[in-house]
Formats: C-alpha cells, structure tokens, sequence
C-alpha cells in the first residue's frame, strides 16, 4: 500500500478518474479529506490514514491493478466515452467492471496495438512524452517509397508542429515497412508519410513499451503476464515523484 502521495495521484491511483480530472475535481470542491473540502492542487494524504471522499463517497483501496492490450479494429474509436464522434468505442469490447483509460490513442483509421488500464496514474506515466515509450507501426504506403525517401524518415522531417523523425525503419516489402517512433503526435506518421509523396493503406501499431501484439485477433484483448507486468512496473518506477504531475 502507498503511503504519502499527491492527491491526484491517489484519485488517479485508485481509478476514479485520470490527474487531470482529479485536478478539476479539486478545485471544484468535490473532494474532502477527513470531512474538510480540499481545493488546493498539491494537496498531499497519507493513504494509510487519511479518508477521502469524492462526492461524498468514500475512495476505497483499489484491487490490484489490471492492464490490458486490446487490438483495435479499424473504426473503432480510442476512448471510453461515447462523445460528439460517432463509432464504436474500446469499452464496447471489454468487460464493463472496472474504470478503463487507454494509454495515448490510436486514430480511428488504425488498427493494432492500444494499452488501457484501470490504474489512472499508470496511464499518465505511460502517456507522457518523458516516458520515452517506444512505438512501433507496421505500415503500408502507396507508392512504394523509393530507399532515399524511407531513409528520410530516419533523418527527420519537417511538419507544420515541429520536426519528426523516426528511429528505426525496417523495410518488409517495397510498399510495407515497421517503423518505430519514440513519440506519438496525432496522425504523426501518416503526416511523415504524405510528406514524402505517398499515403497510407494501412497502418497498425504492433508493439508498445516492450508489449507486442502477436497473434491477437482484431477486436479480442488479453491481460498482461506476472512477468510483463513486472517489467512494465519497474520501468514506470523510475519516475521520480517530484516529476509526476507534469501536464
């Protein structure tokens, strides 16, 4: 069990919702510690002590955490709300027991590898550019590039948020290649790769921080292995508490 921490964390912790909203949920009011309203971000509880209610609701010590590699079919949206965008949703494919957050996105026209988990702050750390989770995309394109153009990938690109650049690019086939980015902009390597003159026919994400998809079939998910989990575990705890809340 955790000790001291970050009221944030601790929502996130125990799955209410993500830091960000526990942030909002806050400042709104809408938490008390041992009966006190609290507004202050920053705030920090001992886990072992401390009672903390959200909407007058007691936040319970959460089971053990679970994390989830899904693969998302093609037209189904990354998130686990129903919202403006119409489409299937990746809670519509998993068991509704649990409060799920998905690591980053996969956009709609993707398919492939997509981490959600029920441990908001495991999500957070994931997510964060500071994590360095490296992302590898298996990718068709049309026309099939040409060696310098692929090359190009490696050596970075320009698009209109800033500079791009893969880190490794394998080619598979003349117009099939896995490319692997340590980053995760929106539509990234779809931009990267109409940049270069081609576009895409598909795209899916294979492997994430270390996890690879495998055999898994569209639609179907699995957990993660004790020995998964582990690494998964011991590479996230490197983060230090003073750097957790970076937005």
């Amino acid at each position: 069990m955790h000790e001291k921490e970050r009221l944030n964390r601790y929502l996130a912790r125990h799955g209410v919702c993500s830091r960000r909203a526990a942030d909002t949920l806050i400042a709104s009011g809408r938490v008390k510690v041992n009966e006190k309203v609290v507004r202050t971000l920053g705030t920090i509880v001992d886990g072992l002590r401390d009672i903390v209610l959200v909407d007058g609701e007691r936040v319970l010590e959460a089971p053990d955490p679970r994390v989830i590699i899904f693969h998302k079919p093609v037209g189904v949206l990354s998130t686990c709300k129903h919202g403006r965008e119409k489409g299937p949703i990746i809670l519509d494919y998993l068991p509704n027991d649990r409060r799920y957050f998905p690591v980053g996105r996969l956009d709609k026209d993707s398919s492939g590898l997509l981490l959600i988990t029920d441990d908001g702050d495991l999500a957070h750390k994931l997510a964060h550019p500071r994590f360095g989770s490296k992302k590898v995309y298996r990718v068709e394109v049309h026309p099939p590039f040409e060696r310098k153009q692929a090359m190009k990938l490696v050596r970075g690109i320009m698009l209109s948020d800033g500079p791009a650049q893969a880190l490794e690019v394998i080619e598979i086939t003349p117009a099939v290649y896995e490319v692997t980015l340590a980053e995760g902009r929106k539509r990234q390597l779809r931009r990267m790769v109409t940049s270069l003159g081609s576009h895409v026919i598909s795209l899916s994400r294979v492997e994430q921080a270390g996890l690879k998809l495998g055999k898994l079939r569209p639609g179907k998910w699995r957990e993660l292995t004790h020995a998964e989990m582990k690494s998964l575990r011991a590479k996230t705890s490197q983060d230090s508490e003073q750097n957790t809340d970076e937005d």
